[in-house]
């Protein structure tokens, strides 16, 4: 045992272990400006890190969400303007996409697809159950039978919406996860129990499975009732809908989305000449936009926290510098007895790299817990992101290198004799 020990310090060599411990010498001796360096470095990382970390969790959560839809469905939602040449102009012909063209299109979509028609009554709504108010506030959504398979949301207790429900204008409900929390906690099933809205009385005849995070905010507080109770209470004539398609047996070479825009074009009685006055819009093009707005963000979170780094090298060399300054005897007395300008020039490198990686070690840690703070804060997963992290150590190599060189050169070309005489 003791002959591995030996081994295992063997293999650092002499010169490393005593550079090492004439760098860690150094700073305890200028205990203040290192503190002040290291806080400087440890600043630029947690911002670095930070943000990252915050940007990376919820970059996971997004694309988990859009994998849900499946890649192959799409929404159909209206579009009041259009941009050509950089100019927003008013679309011919736009308005709103009524319940009857909405019916319409779900009626005669010639494809092997799951059409829901859907739209959000209120975002903002406080639902209550005996004396229980909901608190945050929860999104009510107007739905057809089919708008949890659109969503990909399955039923965790009792049923979804059906088509009797639609056709009777039923005032019931599904709600979610959050929802039951905030309402039933400790009161058993909410099946069968009866909720308010604007008050007016909905029956709960579901739950939906647990959902969590969605951009930033919970899906699992919301209630969906059908289209036809939320029209004759909540809604005017002019209240625009959104379409949703879900290929059912996806069939290669079928021309989902090819068909559902000739058919809506149809439905809108637009002329082969006028513009499109709606959108269609899939998960995939979705997912690419936020991945790149997700880049952009990434890339504004790296500038600002290699500025920041590179205020923190400025301040290193300084203070690398005033060292060499204050140890110039020192430095004459080692080469007196015998250090060579490259073990002068190697000390000061690796006091240099040694407050960089201590700065790197403190800003990595700060910079993970206050980016999963916000994470957590926004709903998604704790993350531990080990790309920044080496990629922060990588650059605060290289920060502590180029700072401790000049320095480091410096003290290598003192001449011995002059260095001695220095007061």
């Amino acid at each position: 045992m003791e002959e591995r020990i030996v081994k295992r310090k063997n293999l650092v060599s002499p010169l490393v272990r005593e550079n090492l411990n004439v760098a860690l010498k150094s700073i305890k001796s200028n205990r203040l400006r290192s503190l002040l360096t290291i806080a400087i470095i440890a600043v630029g990382i947690m911002s670095l890190v930070g943000i990252l970390t915050a940007t990376e969790a919820l970059k996971r959560e997004v694309f988990s969400s859009f994998e849900k839809f499946g890649t192959t469905t799409f929404t159909i939602s209206p579009n009041y303007y259009s941009i050509e040449g950089g100019t927003r102009s008013r679309v011919r012909n736009a308005r709103a996409i009524t319940y009857g063209q909405a019916r319409s299109f779900k009626e005669n979509y010639p494809l092997d697809a799951s059409v829901s028609i859907y739209t959000v009554v209120n975002s903002n709504a406080t639902i209550k159950h005996e004396g229980t108010s909901t608190n945050p506030t929860v999104r009510v959504i107007a739905a057809d039978e089919n708008y949890l398979k659109f969503r990909n949301t399955g039923i965790a207790q009792g049923r979804g919406i059906s088509e009797n429900d639609l056709s009777c204008a039923a005032f019931v409900c599904v709600v979610g996860n959050g929802v039951v929390n905030s309402l039933f906690r400790g009161s058993g099933s909410p099946i069968g129990k009866m909720i308010s809205l604007q008050g007016v009385k909905f029956e709960v005849i579901g739950v939906m499975n647990q959902v969590g995070s969605a951009f930033g905010g919970s899906a699992d507080d919301q209630v969906i009732i059908p289209t036809t109770s939320a029209r004759a209470y909540f809604m005017g004539e002019n209240t625009s809908f959104n379409i949703g398609v879900s290929p059912g047996n996806f069939t290669a070479g079928a021309d989902y989305q090819g068909e559902a825009e000739q058919l809506m074009r149809s439905v809108r009685r637009l002329s082969p000449i006028d513009e499109t006055d709606f959108r269609i819009n899939n998960s995939e093009a979705m997912l690419s936009e936020m991945t790149e707005i997700m880049g952009i963000i990434t890339a504004v979170s790296a500038v600002i926290g290699l500025i920041t780094l590179l205020g923190a090298a400025v301040g290193l060399m300084n203070i690398m510098l005033v060292s060499v300054k204050e140890r110039t005897r020192e430095i004459g007395t080692r080469k007196a007895l015998g250090a060579s300008a490259k073990t002068i020039k190697a000390q000061f490198l690796y006091e240099s790299v040694v407050i960089s990686q201590i700065g790197c070690a403190v800003g990595v840690v700060l910079g993970m817990a206050a980016g999963n703070l916000v994470a957590v804060a926004m709903s998604a997963s704790f993350l531990i992101p080990w790309k920044w992290i080496f990629s922060a150590m990588a650059v605060c190599l290289f920060v502590g290198v180029a700072s401790g060189y000049l320095p480091a050169e410096r003290a290598s070309r003192l001449d011995p004799i002059e260095a001695l005489r220095y007061e």
